[in-house]
C-alpha cells in the first residue's frame, strides 16, 4: 500500500461497528436462551473467528450484510467440535470463550494464527483452573486444552495486569460457577462485557473497595434481545489523529462509542488543543454514544516536557497507542509513554514496531521496556512494515499523509483483522 502527502481529510467517514462489542454481544447471544438480532455487526476478520468458532460449538448463525443473527442455545447447549476452535488472529475471541467453555462438560482445543500463539494465556488458565476446569497451554501459549467442569467453583480473583480480557474470561466462566465469583481491578478497563451481560438479564454488581470489585452470581438466564453496535472509536482513533495533524481537517464520525472506559483518546486530544465538539450524545444498548467531529490543529500548551501518558490512563486507550506515537511526531514537546509493558504482547510487539517505523520514517524515538518518547520530527516517507498487525498498519497509513514523499507499507492488508475497507475509507476522504 502506497500513500502520499496530504493537505486535509474532509467528510464523514463510514466506521466497522465496535469490534469489542461485537465479540462479547455474539458469545453472550450464543448462550442466550434463543434469537438474538445484531446490527452493525463488526465484519473485522477478528469477529468472523469468534462466529466461526461458535458455529463450531454447534450454534446456528447467521449473517445477512451487517446484521447477524444469533440462534443461543442456552449455558449448557454448546456441543463439543469436531476438532480445533480457530480464533485465527484473536485474542478477545481466545480468552473470552475459554471462560465459557471452562464451564462446559466436553473437552475443547483452542488455537490460532502464529501470532496469537505467541501470546501470553497463562493469565487465563490460572483463574479458570482455580475454578475448576482443566486448562493445559503450550509453555504458557496457545493451543489451549480445556477440560470443563459444570458447575464451576466461584472463586475471588485480583487481576495482575489491568486486562479487559482476563475480567470478561472469570466473569463468563462464573456465568456457570456455583455461588458468586468476583473478580477485582486495580485500575480501570473496558466495562463491555459487564453492559453486555446486563444487556441479556444478568445482573453485575460493583463497588469500590480495595480497588473496583465486579461480581456475577451463576446460575442466572440468559434472555436474548435485539441490540445495534455503536460505531468503533478506536478505528474512528486514526481519523481523529489524521484530523488532528492537518490543519484544514473537517472530519465527523456518526453514533461513535464513547464508553467511559474507551474514550480517554478524546481527552487527550481535547488536552493537546484539538477542536472537538460532541454531539446527539445518547445511550444505545447500554452504551453511550454520540456524533464527534474533529476539526484540524494542535495546540500544545507551553513547558519544555513531552506530554506524557502513563499510570491510570493506559487501560482505557491501549489500542490507541500506535496512532498516538505518530501524532507525538507533530507535538513542539514530543509525547512520552511509559507503563505500557501490555504493548509487547499484542498482535506484534508494539513498542518495537512503534520504534523501528518511526526511525526509518526520521524520527527521534527513544525505545524503553515499558513504552517510548518521541520527539517532534519531520517525517520522510519510505518502505515501512506492518509487522502483521493490523494497527500499526493503519498507524503508519496516517503517518504517511503526514510524511514528505512516497510511504509504503507492507502487508499493509493486515489492517482487515479490525477495518475491513480502512484504505478505501481513508482515501474518499483525503485531500
Amino acid at each position: 500500500m502506497k500513500l502520499k502527502r496530504a493537505s486535509a481529510i474532509c467528510g464523514t467517514p463510514t466506521l466497522p461497528g465496535d469490534k469489542s462489542i461485537s465479540h462479547r454481544a455474539a458469545l453472550v447471544a450464543a448462550i442466550a436462551e434463543g434469537e438474538t438480532r445484531i446490527q452493525n455487526f463488526s465484519a473485522s476478520a477478528d469477529c468472523t473467528s469468534t462466529l466461526n468458532c461458535l458455529r463450531d460449538l454447534g450454534v446456528q448463525i447467521r449473517v445477512e450484510g451487517s446484521e447477524v443473527a444469533v440462534m443461543g442455545v442456552g449455558r449448557s447447549g454448546l456441543r463439543c467440535s469436531t476438532g480445533p476452535l480457530d480464533c485465527g488472529n484473536s485474542g478477545t475471541t481466545i480468552r473470552l470463550l475459554a471462560g465459557i467453555l471452562a464451564g462446559q462438560d466436553f473437552e475443547s482445543t483452542l488455537t490460532g494464527d502464529d501470532s496469537l500463539r505467541s501470546r501470553p494465556m497463562e493469565r487465563i488458565s490460572m483463574p479458570l483452573t482455580q475454578m475448576g476446569a482443566s486448562v493445559i497451554s503450550t509453555d504458557g501459549h496457545a493451543p489451549l486444552k480445556i477440560q470443563g467442569r459444570k458447575p464451576l467453583n466461584p472463586i475471588e480473583f485480583r487481576l495482575p495486569v489491568a486486562s479487559a480480557q482476563i475480567k470478561s474470561a472469570v466473569l463468563l466462566a462464573g456465568i456457570n460457577a456455583d455461588g458468586e465469583t468476583t473478580v477485582i481491578e486495580s485500575a480501570p478497563t473496558r466495562d463491555h462485557t459487564e453492559r453486555m451481560l446486563e444487556l441479556f438479564g444478568i445482573e453485575v454488581r460493583s463497588e469500590e473497595r480495595e480497588g473496583k470489585r465486579i461480581s456475577v452470581s451463576g446460575g442466572q438466564p440468559v434472555s436474548p434481545g435485539d441490540m445495534k453496535i455503536p460505531a468503533d472509536i478506536s478505528a474512528g482513533s486514526f481519523f481523529m489523529v489524521a484530523a488532528a495533524c492537518l490543519p484544514e481537517s473537517d472530519i465527523t464520525l456518526r453514533n461513535l462509542g464513547i464508553n467511559p472506559t474507551r474514550s480517554a483518546i478524546i481527552d487527550v486530544l481535547k488536552n493537546l488543543g484539538v477542536v472537538i465538539e460532541i454531539l446527539n450524545t445518547a445511550t444505545e444498548c447500554n452504551e453511550l454514544i454520540a456524533t464527534v467531529r474533529i476539526c484540524g490543529g494542535l495546540q500544545v500548551a507551553g513547558g519544555n516536557a513531552p506530554a506524557l501518558i502513563s499510570g491510570d490512563l493506559i487501560p482505557n486507550l491501549i489500542d490507541e497507542i500506535p496512532i498516538l506515537a505518530v501524532l507525538g511526531t507533530q507535538l513542539a514537546n514530543g509525547l512520552e509513554v511509559r507503563d505500557a509493558t501490555e504493548l509487547r504482547h499484542k498482535e506484534s510487539d508494539r513498542i518495537s514496531s512503534i520504534g523501528k517505523n518511526l526511525e526509518l520514517m526520521g524520527a527521534e524515538v527513544t525505545e524503553f521496556s515499558d513504552g517510548f518518547c518521541v520527539k517532534l520530527s519531520r517525517l520522510r516517507g519510505t518502505r515501512l512494515d506492518s509487522y502483521g498487525d493490523h494497527r500499526i498498519a493503519m498507524a503508519f497509513a496516517v503517518a504517511g499523509l503526514l510524511a514528505e514523499g512516497e510511504t509504503e507499507i507492507v502487508g499493509a492488508d493486515c489492517a482487515e483483522v479490525s477495518f475491513p475497507g480502512f484504505f478505501e475509507i481513508l482515501r474518499g476522504v483525503v485531500r
